[in-house]
């Protein structure tokens, strides 16, 4: 099973700035996969804030669309989630997850890429006045 594990929250004050990474296990490091940044806060059921295709093609949650950028480096097999002017409201565990769309960029006979969700296990964002 794949691992996916994200880095960089932490806690600021409102209208700060914080860049999330994920990245995929290396066991998977030839395969690339569809990537998309979900949150969810206490109460509230799991979101989207922003989605990057393998192709580079992008989706973002309407409400964050203005203060946020996602972007994958497929040489590292990594993407990252820059948030800016974080209001209280961003506040949640912030979740990176890949698949099910998947490319396998491997030498002949590296294997199959798992056509899978695979979810990380989160990342706390605390926003403060």
């Amino acid at each position: 099973q794949r691992r996916v594990v994200e880095s960089g929250g932490g806690s600021v004050q409102t209208g700060g700035s914080l860049r999330l990474s994920c990245t995929t296990s290396a066991a998977y490091s030839f395969c690339f996969y569809d990537m998309g940044w979900y949150r969810q806060a206490p109460g509230k059921e799991r979101e989207l804030v922003a989605h990057i295709k393998i192709d580079g093609t992008t989706t973002y949650a309407e409400s964050m669309k203005d203060r946020v950028t996602i972007s994958r480096d497929n040489t590292k097999n990594t993407v990252d989630l820059q948030m800016i002017n974080l209001e209280s409201e961003d506040t949640a565990t912030y979740y990176c997850k890949t698949g099910p769309g998947t490319a396998n960029r491997g030498p002949p006979g590296s294997g199959s890429c798992p056509a899978t969700d695979a979810w990380g296990q989160g990342t706390q964002v605390t926003v403060s006045s």
